[in-house]
């Protein structure tokens, strides 16, 4: 009976120890997390700057307040206020509300201060939609490769990115419009406090993203605020360099701030800091009413991010970037119109006018394959693919700092029958067939390769997380290689290792070298640095 009494006490402590939940002590208060079965720990819904609501809306987040007690981080936080604008994205936050400014820890480590590694993953979107809760930007898969990994939610839209010259006026530092990046800021100083407590090295912080979190990486690196604040960058399709999102000059990003308050019968400040978030929302996502772009405040950003590298005032760290290899179909250069030589002939002409012999030259089109790739080519160069090849080129030429450049290539297998006649949108979404896209599906197939986007869950292997594709060992092996590519560069700030093919750093002499990253991953010598000295040069004069 002793033996049967010990044998269940035994049994029970064992069981009690077995699910006895992960702490760990930050400067606010002791968080009390969850171990997934994996056995990586997890803290979620993690209050990184007081919400910024009422007279703190479009103000620079403020240091979030200490509690008592234990808190439970097992639970995301609110996602941003956002329209759903992209069919790609999938949230695990529990409702959208302008109290968001929460942060996720996904973590190997058993104790503090193990000093492992640390990524910090900014989410895309176009700075007015996405959530650091989205099943493709999960930290475990990189946890169990030795990661401390993070995810951040930070102001969309108007909520991030309004300008107004009484905000300038009543700010201490004479800057107003880039909230959405100041919070980028408070969570990687938050990190820099707190992520000892979770094992990681708070100087051993690389910051990664993909479209507006690639951009955001680029003005991070830019910034004065953050550039001390990492040890290392990877560029997923994007750059804050001219043609994308760049930044716009402190007077007009408020004039277009106070053509917004004309909107609103001039509404002052205080009104429209009393509208309700989701009046807010409503108003400025009226067409026409409000454009979402960052601005050159003299503050966060001091300068063009451009003029920064081009200088070599940017953070001095390796920087890992590059996009997929169809970034944007055809379709949109095309503007519905059928890719005959005649047409698109047409559409050069139409777009870059007496540039249209030197366009022609670059981007061949004497026949239907050659127009859908050179359409291509086009739709995707100047949507995102030069502005982070100039990142790319400028940082190696200025940083003396290792640049690595890539394409990913490896295009999504079909989608799963239960999809039924669903297709991929312009930059990477999930459109369900209506009727309504039977002429665009008369058209030609889109250029085989990856879209926009579509790399997120290959590179961060997450392909489990996605149940929309009828994943195979081909995806799998792509994802593998890339994975491991990103983790060798957190750990070392260099992608390469044992298990990968070599990948030949670009030096700032000669091209770029490129790495194709797919199921047989191989690198070459970039084949098209001819068309982004084109480009360089004409929207070089369109600033």
């Amino acid at each position: 009976m002793k033996n049967i009494a010990m044998a269940i006490l035994l049994s029970v402590t064992a069981t009690t120890f077995a699910q006895k939940a992960p702490t760990a002590k930050t400067q606010q208060g002791i968080l009390e997390g969850i171990t997934l079965p994996s056995g990586i720990n997890t803290y979620r819904g993690i209050p990184f700057a007081q919400p910024p609501v009422g007279e703190l809306r479009w103000k620079a987040p403020q240091p979030p307040k200490s509690w008592n007690g234990m808190r439970k981080a097992d639970k995301f936080g609110n996602n941003a206020m956002q329209k759903p604008v992209f069919g790609d994205m999938n949230f695990r936050a529990p409702q959208m509300s302008e109290d968001c400014l929460y942060l996720n820890v996904w973590t190997p480590a058993k104790k503090a201060g193990e000093k492992l590694p640390v990524l910090v993953y900014f989410y895309g979107g176009g700075f007015i939609a996405g959530d650091g809760s989205e099943y493709r930007y999960d930290g475990e898969s990189l946890a169990e490769k030795g990661i401390v990994t993070v995810t951040l939610n930070y102001r969309l839209g108007i909520f991030g990115f309004f300008s107004h010259p009484e905000l300038t006026k009543e700010s201490p530092d004479h800057a107003s419009g880039n909230y959405g990046l100041l919070d980028q800021n408070a969570a990687l100083l938050w990190v820099k406090n707190n992520i000892s407590a979770f094992g990681g090295d708070p100087n051993k912080i690389t910051i990664a993203g993909e479209s507006a979190g690639s951009i955001s990486v680029s003005a991070q690196m830019a910034s004065p605020l953050s550039k001390n604040l990492i040890a290392g960058a990877i560029g997923q399709s994007g750059a804050m360099i001219n043609p994308t999102l760049a930044a716009v000059p402190l007077a007009e990003s408020e004039k277009h701030g106070l053509d917004f308050a004309a909107r609103l019968e001039n509404a002052p400040l205080a009104k429209l800091r009393s509208l309700s978030a989701s009046e807010l929302l409503e108003e400025a996502s009226k067409w026409g009413a409000f454009t979402t772009r960052a601005t050159i405040d003299g503050y966060f950003i001091p300068k063009s991010p451009e003029a920064v590298f081009a200088a070599g005032e940017q953070a001095k760290v390796p920087l890992l970037a590059g996009w997929t290899s169809a970034e944007v179909p055809y379709m949109a250069f095309m503007q519905g119109q059928f890719p005959t030589p005649e047409n698109y002939t047409a559409r050069v002409k139409a777009t870059y006018g007496d540039k249209t012999d030197e366009v022609l030259q670059l981007y061949p089109g004497s026949n239907e394959k050659e127009v859908i790739g050179s359409a291509t080519a086009l739709a995707s160069d100047g949507f995102i693919v030069y502005s982070t090849w100039k990142w790319l080129e400028l940082h190696r030429k200025t940083s003396k700092q290792p640049a690595y450049a890539y394409i990913f290539s490896k295009q999504r297998p079909k989608m799963k029958a239960e999809m039924g006649n669903a297709h991929e949108g312009l930059a990477g979404g999930i459109i369900k067939d209506d009727g309504a896209t039977k002429e665009e599906n008369k058209m030609p197939e889109p250029m085989e390769g990856a879209n926009h986007a579509s790399d997120i869950e290959y590179l961060l292997g997450n392909l489990a997380t996605n149940t929309v594709y009828e994943w195979t060992n081909d995806d799998h092996k792509a994802s593998e290689t890339g994975e491991e590519y990103f983790a060798n560069f957190i750990k070392t700030g260099n992608p390469n290792g044992k298990k990968v093919p070599e990948w030949p750093v670009s030096t700032p002499e000669g091209d770029m070298t490129i790495m194709d990253i797919n199921t047989q991953s191989k690198a070459y010598k970039e084949p098209h640095r001819a068309r982004y000295l084109f480009l360089e040069g004409y929207f070089g004069g369109k600033k």
